[in-house]
Formats: C-alpha cells, sequence, structure tokens
C-alpha cells in the first residue's frame, strides 16, 4: 500500500466519560487493534444488572480484519469483558505474565470462552511484526506488577496507549517505569497519544507506596483488637503491604473469597507476591483458633466489590463475620466519586455495630493513576502531535485537556471523545471526527448476555419505584361474555385491604372494556390487552398519580371440554328421570 494511502482510525468502545469499561480499537488501514477489553460495574440506576461490556456491533462486521487484543494490565477495567469477547472472536490475546494468568482466570470461569487457549506473553523487550505495523510495550507504574503501556508503530507514525500509570520514584521492581523507553519513543516522533486521566482533579502529589505501606504498618501497630480490611482483589501492591504490616505486628491474615484466593495463589506462584512468613495465611475456618489481637480478615466481597461485604459484615448478615466492639475495619480502597455515598452509608453502619473505621485515603492521597504533574509529565515525554485524553467521566477528560494546552498542545490537537466517535488521520489533513458509529452498553445479568435493554431496564425501574398491577380475566369468546369477574393483584402499588373502591372501581372499568371488545365484531386479542392496559392505565394514574406496570391476563375457557361436560350433564339429568 503507498503511503498515501494510509490511515489511521481509533474509535473509544469504552473507557471515555464513564468509570472503567477500556476498550479502544487502533484501525491502521485493513488491521484492527484491540486495545485492553474491560468492563464495569454498573450504576444505581441499573437496577439489577451484574456488570457492563462494550458493545461490539461494528467489530463483528469486520471480525476478520481483528489482528489481536492487546492487555495493559490485569484490573477488570482493562480485562473483565475478555470472557464474553474470546467466545465471538478468535483472535489471539497478548499481555504481561502476571496480566495472562490474571485472563485466563476469567476466561475459565465462564462457560462459553473456558476452551480458549490463544494467549501469548509479552514484556518491555516483545516487539510483534504485524507486516506494517510493530506493536511493542513498555513498563508502567500501577497497583498491580507488570504493567504495560502499548507502542503500535504505524507507516504514520507512532501511537501509544499509555494504560493506567503513575509515576513514583520509590516502586519496587515489578512496578517501576522505565523513564529510559519513554524518551525514546517520544524521540521517534509519535501520531497520537491516549493517556490515562482517572487522576487529572487530584490535588497535590499523591504519597509514595514506601509511605503507605509505613502508614498501613502503623493502622496494624495501633490497633489491639481484630481488624478487617477491605481491598480490592486485583490490588497485588495492597495486598503486598498487608500482609507484610500483619507479619511485622505479629498476625495472621484470613483470606475471604474464592476469588481472592485465587488471585493471591496465581500472583504467589508467579513471585510477584512473597508471603513474609510460611504460617501467615489462615483458613477461614480456623479462623476461630485466633485471638482478637492476631486476626486480620482480608476481605475484597464478589467480584473485587468490598464495600458491599462490609455492609453484610456490619448488619450482622454474612455468614462468617459479625463487625462488632473492638473491631477495626480498615478501608484500602479509594472510592470513586460515584461510590462516596455508599462509603458514607457503610461507615456509618460500622459505627452503629460498635467498631471504628480509618480510611487510607483519611489521611494520605492514594491512587494507582497519576497526578496532575504526573500527566502531564507523560505528555512531555511523549511529545504527540495529537491527544486523547481516556479512562474517566467527562469533567476528568476535560481537565487532562486543559493540562496538555498547559504543556503546549493546540485545543484543535486534543479531543474529548465519546463510544463510537471515529478520529481519522491519513498524515495529509489534520486528524479530524469522522461520522461516528454507534456504540451502546451490553449489559450483563446472572447468565444472560446483552438480553437486558433499555425496556427491560424501564420496567425494572417503574416496578421499583411505582409496582405491578395485574388484571385476570376468563372469557367465553364463543358467547361474548365473561365467564368470571375479575380477579385484581397489587404488588409494590396499594394495599388492596385499604383501597377497597379502587379495587372495585378498577375491576368494573376492566369488565366494561373486555365487554366492549367481546361485542365488538372485529375482536383482537393484542386490542383487547392494549384497551385494558390503556383504560386501567389512565384510571390509576388519575387516581393515584403512579404508572404501575400493568399485566392483563386474558384466559379463554376451553369451548371442547365446556361442550363435552353439558352433553355429559344432560345424559346423567336424562337416567334420573328414567
Amino acid at each position: 500500500m503507498n503511503e498515501l494511502s494510509n490511515q489511521i482510525r481509533i474509535i473509544p468502545f469504552g473507557g471515555v466519560r464513564e468509570n472503567g469499561k477500556n476498550m479502544y480499537a487502533l484501525e491502521v488501514n485493513d488491521d484492527i487493534f484491540i486495545l485492553d477489553c474491560g468492563l464495569k460495574y454498573p450504576e444505581n440506576e441499573l437496577l439489577g444488572i451484574d456488570i457492563v461490556i462494550p458493545d461490539w456491533n461494528y467489530l463483528r462486521e469486520h471480525a476478520d480484519q481483528i489482528v489481536g487484543v492487546f492487555l495493559t494490565h490485569g484490573h477488570a477495567d482493562a480485562i473483565g469483558a475478555l470472557p464474553y469477547f474470546v467466545s465471538e472472536f478468535n483472535v489471539p490475546v497478548f499481555g504481561s505474565e502476571l496480566t495472562i494468568e490474571l485472563a485466563k482466570l476469567n476466561v475459565e470461569n465462564d462457560p462459553k470462552s473456558k476452551q480458549f487457549n490463544d494467549f501469548h506473553v509479552v514484556d518491555a523487550d516483545t516487539e510483534i511484526d504485524f507486516g506494517e505495523e510493530t506493536v511493542s510495550f513498555f513498563k508502567t507504574t500501577h497497583s498491580i506488577p507488570e504493567s504495560l503501556g502499548i507502542d503500535v508503530k504505524t507507516p504514520l507514525g507512532q501511537v501509544v496507549y499509555t494504560g493506567d500509570f503513575k509515576f513514583d520514584q520509590t516502586a519496587a521492581p515489578f512496578y517501576q517505569t522505565d523513564l529510559a523507553r519513554l524518551g525514546e519513543i517520544g524521540k521517534n516522533g509519535v501520531v497520537a497519544l491516549l493517556s490515562d486521566s482517572a487522576g487529572a482533579e487530584q490535588y497535590g502529589e499523591s504519597a509514595t507506596e514506601n509511605q503507605i505501606a509505613n502508614f498501613v504498618k502503623d493502622q496494624f501497630a495501633a490497633h489491639e483488637g481484630r481488624i478487617v480490611v477491605a481491598s480490592v482483589a486485583s490490588n497485588i501492591l495492597r495486598m503486598q503491604q498487608i500482609f507484610d504490616a500483619a507479619a511485622a505486628t505479629d498476625r495472621k491474615v484470613v483470606l475471604m473469597g474464592h476469588d481472592l484466593e485465587k488471585i493471591v495463589r496465581t500472583a504467589m506462584r508467579l513471585d510477584k507476591l512473597e508471603l513474609p512468613s510460611d504460617d501467615l495465611l489462615v483458613n477461614p475456618k480456623n479462623m476461630k483458633s485466633l485471638s482478637p489481637e492476631q486476626t486480620v480478615i482480608l476481605e475484597t466481597g464478589r467480584m473485587g466489590e468490598p464495600i458491599k461485604a462490609l455492609q453484610r459484615m456490619a448488619t450482622g448478615e454474612d455468614r462468617y463475620v459479625k463487625i462488632g466492639e473492638g473491631d477495626l475495619v480498615f478501608i484500602t480502597t479509594t472510592p470513586s466519586h460515584a461510590m462516596e455515598t455508599t462509603v458514607a452509608k457503610t461507615r456509618d453502619l460500622i459505627f452503629r455495630a460498635g467498631a471504628h473505621v480509618q480510611a487510607i485515603s483519611d489521611s494520605l492521597q492514594s491512587s494507582g493513576h497519576g497526578s496532575p504533574a504526573d500527566l502531564q509529565l507523560m505528555i512531555n515525554f511523549m511529545h504527540p502531535d495529537y491527544f486523547i485524553p481516556i479512562q474517566g467521566e467527562y469533567r476528568v477528560l476535560n481537565r487532562h485537556a486543559k493540562l496538555a494546552e498547559e504543556t503546549g498542545i493546540s485545543s484543535d490537537h486534543i479531543f474529548l471523545t465519546q463510544r463510537g466517535d471515529s478520529l481519522i488521520y491519513n498524515g495529509e489533513a489534520p486528524m479530524h471526527l469522522a461520522e461516528s458509529i454507534e456504540v451502546g452498553n451490553t449489559m450483563i445479568d446472572g447468565i444472560g448476555v446483552g438480553d437486558i435493554g433499555n425496556i427491560v431496564l424501564r420496567d425494572r425501574k417503574i416496578l421499583s419505584e411505582d409496582g405491578i398491577f395485574i388484571a385476570v380475566v376468563t372469557i367465553d369468546r364463543k358467547k361474548k361474555q365473561i365467564v368470571a369477574e375479575p380477579k385484581l393483584t397489587s404488588r409494590g402499588f396499594v394495599y388492596v385491604k385499604a383501597s377497597r373502591d379502587l379495587m372495585r372501581e378498577a375491576s368494573e372499568l376492566v369488565t366494561k372494556t373486555v365487554q366492549d371488545n367481546l361485542d365488538n365484531k372485529e375482536f383482537d386479542w393484542g386490542h383487547l390487552k392494549q384497551d385494558v392496559r390503556e383504560h386501567l392505565g389512565r384510571y390509576l394514574f388519575d387516581q393515584t398519580k403512579r404508572h404501575p406496570v400493568i399485566l392483563p391476563v386474558i384466559m379463554e375457557v376451553n369451548q371442547h371440554a365446556h361442550h363435552a361436560r353439558t352433553k355429559k350433564n344432560t345424559v346423567k339429568k336424562a337416567t334420573e328421570q328414567e
């Protein structure tokens, strides 16, 4: 392909104007590179939804162009959607050793993807040649070992995706950033930089991991009773700090949760997590043999969400642990803005249970994401022609854009994208926003993938707010009459015994509506049900100013059975007369 016909297209499938769900497609001519494949946990309005993953309808139409999935690190926001993706797209997956092991755990847990095994381990020295493009990697600092940024060399220059990162001069070997490599990439000319924005609103510098480690140790030493630690399962760095602090204060650690144990065992097997002593970990079954001053309970919750698990412990609903007098609940996660109210309620529940609460974020600014100064340092390393802030809600993307302008990048070379936007660059015209593609959310509820849409969510919302109203009517269509008066049932709408007049008038209205339809020569089942819904809905709103979900159930008597019963009764009467 000659130089004039080269083209780069960048499409975010998630990770912009939202927290999590990182997934970006880089199209270089006819090849598509998938950068991360993450999920996000739902906000409160997504009633009953377990997780949300990207919608990849566009990729289904271009499946033969996908050359692979390239992962930056092993957190759910980067690898969580992988089981669903590889069950549809049989393409190779690349990542560091730990990232691939955690990805395998995810994939093996899903029955549709557990046969997939096209995984490839890479490191900072790996270069993968795809003909016209070359993919290489660089070491970054995050809260999990072996985090990598991705550098795609194209005929038009380099496109760099940072993944989640920060700069920490005290980072341990598994977590260190390769500053020399960043400088080398920047010198070779970066066309576009996709950079993590999550820490763009931080004030001042984040605490170093050494400072955080010492803080954790001080908290463990100062408390004489039992300690319950809330952490995210895949934050390996925090796990190491908790293990070290427990050993230093003569405590044992109880791992709560099967997922946590698998992640810890995997990290230990790869020597990315070290036990300071062989007897540090205690099985939950043997927890009662430990005195309170010896006990550290490490709770990560279902799917890595520890806050809800703490609520169950505080209210006595947890099977194994009941938080009470003398306990210290130590929260080591930094909640997102969306979770702040939930965390405040959880703290209140813990105090009511008689325990004390301490969070790292109360005393230190801890984050796995770069501060504003870190973000500007990355930009200055890369010197990109075009800048695309990613990973965060709009306000942090916007703040990151302002930080980029302060480093000298022109505002018309900065793109605040949303899902489905297509950024096009061909080396001749400036990078520009082309026609967008439609990219929605795919919601996972139990084993259902994508079967919950906006209509179902709307119904769930109505059910949660206004309840349900069911009208059951039995009719004889042949005789054009109602066999039994309507049976009305309400759940979550009104208390039936206190609303007898409402129910009686609703019953009369249903009777009249059904009879009017029976008397109509052009009887239609769909029209009958819709009529009942409309008339009943209007009446109930007039009376209550509420919109419950209305379910009309219309049953028809079996004509043949009815005829047989009548004939049998006639024979019986004739016999008696004889």
